[in-house]
Parts: structure tokens; C-alpha cells; sequence
């Protein structure tokens, strides 16, 4: 077998179905252009309709398979429906993305029931949705891939992110329990937690004097992460490749979690 061969065994999501949640997003954009690059068959989900067509359309403009599917987290009806939507235009789940979430950075004291209903409904809550009304298509398939994905937020808290780190750590407790429950239907989950990823929200943050000091001081590599960064994992995770990898936390951080940036030491390297 060549290596062309080789890889293109473990690697390929050709004719696997993913169900990607938060596509519309900049980290979710990419992970569904990558795995459509590897041959899945992506159903972008999201609630900005505009900005999924536009995700479509460069999918398909590269050879890639995609299809747009409206669907709002918060809304149990609405996941249900797009989700049967799925179902029955593909005839199967394989993979499921649940990349969909948002944070609003404010001190502990500062965060009001409204938005901390807001973000665990968004985070937390829909995650466990989603999910629920994708697995028993995986359970009658036996076989499938669960892809959560977290945040630095799960191993190291930034300050103003209380309620964003609570729903992260859930994320992971989530994923522990979907791992357990499930092997027995040849489901696997696992959670893909970035690190200090720069996309269009983040700008600002990279541009401010101190906290993008903060960041890179941190950070092993010594430079931000970018969403194409996270494409090879979640690659590797829906893959056939990681056919004994459940109930992992992956961290993509550039080895922030490590260490980060070195005190100076002594050494003849």
C-alpha cells in the first residue's frame, strides 16, 4: 500500500455525514471547510442563514460538500426539526460538531441572570440538546463520532469569563459521560479545547498593548493560534484513525497549558 493509499485509510471522511453546529462562526467555518477538504459531507448549522450560504458557497467553490440547515440551539423544536432535516436528506449521522456558543467578558459581579441564562442555554445547554437528538441516529448506525469543543477555560481561567468557563468545564464533564455511556453502540466523544485562538472577535484583544503581552507570555509557541489550527484534530477525531480515542480532552494551545514562555535558564543549546 502506498503512503498516498495509506493515509487516505485512516484519514478520509469521504461519505461520512457531519452535523456541524456553530458553522457559521470564524473557528467553526474552518473545521467544516477542512473536514469537507477531507471528503465529509457537511450540513452547516446555524442561526445567521446569510453567513452559512456564504460558508456553503467556498465550501463548494474548493470541490467540497455542503448544505445549510437553520437551526437555533436554544430552540428544542428547532434542533428536532433540522435535525430530522438532516437525517432524512443523508440517510445518517456519522459525525456531530458541537462547535455552536458565545461569551460576553465581564467580571463576576457584573453578570446579570439574563446573560448567564443566555450563555449556559447557548454552551451548555444546547450542546446536551443537539446531542440527544443526534446520538440515536449513531446508536442505529452503531458508529460515531461526538467532537465537543471546549476552551482554554476548562484547564485555566481568564478573568471575566466566570460563566464561559463554567459552561467549558460542562463541555468536558459532558463529553466524559457521553464516552462512558455510549461505547457500547461504537460511539465515541471527545472534546477539542483551544487555546488563545485570533479571529475576527479577537482582533482587538491581539491589538491591545498589555493583554496581548499577556497572551503571548504565555504561550509556548509565542504566537496566536488561528482556527486553521484546529482543523487537523478534529480531522484526526472523526476519522477512522482515532478509532480508540473516547472521553479525551485535546488541547490545542500552542503549549500554553504547558508552561508557556520560559524563565531565562542556563543552557549550551
Amino acid at each position: 500500500m502506498s503512503v498516498a493509499e495509506n493515509l487516505q485509510k485512516l484519514f478520509s471522511l469521504e461519505d461520512k455525514v457531519v452535523l456541524f453546529t456553530g458553522a457559521a462562526g470564524g473557528i467553526g467555518s474552518a473545521i467544516a471547510a477542512g473536514m469537507a477538504a477531507a471528503g465529509g459531507k457537511i450540513a452547516l448549522c446555524d442561526i445567521n442563514q446569510e453567513q452559512l450560504e456564504k460558508v456553503q458557497s467556498e465550501i463548494e467553490a474548493a470541490g467540497g460538500k455542503a448544505s445549510c440547515h437553520v437551526m437555533n440551539v436554544m430552540d428544542k423544536e428547532s434542533i428536532a426539526s433540522c435535525v430530522k432535516e438532516i437525517g432524512e436528506a443523508y440517510g445518517r449521522i456519522d459525525v456531530l460538531v458541537n462547535c455552536a456558543g458565545i461569551n460576553k467578558r465581564e467580571g463576576f459581579m457584573d453578570v446579570t441572570e439574563e446573560t448567564y441564562d443566555r450563555i449556559m442555554a447557548i454552551n451548555l445547554k444546547g450542546v446536551f440538546l443537539v446531542t440527544q437528538a443526534v446520538a440515536p441516529y449513531m446508536k442505529e448506525q452503531n458508529g460515531g463520532s461526538i467532537i465537543n469543543i471546549g476552551s482554554h477555560n476548562t484547564g485555566s481561567i481568564l478573568g471575566g469569563c466566570s460563566v464561559y468557563g463554567a459552561t467549558k468545564c460542562g463541555i468536558l464533564s459532558f463529553t466524559r459521560s457521553m464516552a462512558v455511556e455510549w461505547a457500547k453502540y461504537n460511539v465515541r466523544a471527545n472534546c477539542v479545547s483551544p487555546g488563545h485562538i485570533q479571529t475576527a472577535l479577537t482582533v482587538p484583544t491581539w491589538e491591545h498593548p498589555v493583554r496581548s503581552k499577556y497572551l503571548l507570555d504565555r504561550i509556548a509557541l509565542n504566537r496566536p493560534g488561528y482556527p486553521e489550527d484546529i482543523v487537523g484534530i478534529c480531522i484526526l477525531l472523526a476519522s477512522d484513525a482515532s478509532a480508540y480515542i473516547t472521553g479525551a480532552e485535546i488541547r490545542v494551545d500552542g503549549g500554553c497549558i504547558a508552561g508557556g514562555q520560559p524563565w531565562p535558564y542556563d543552557t549550551e543549546f
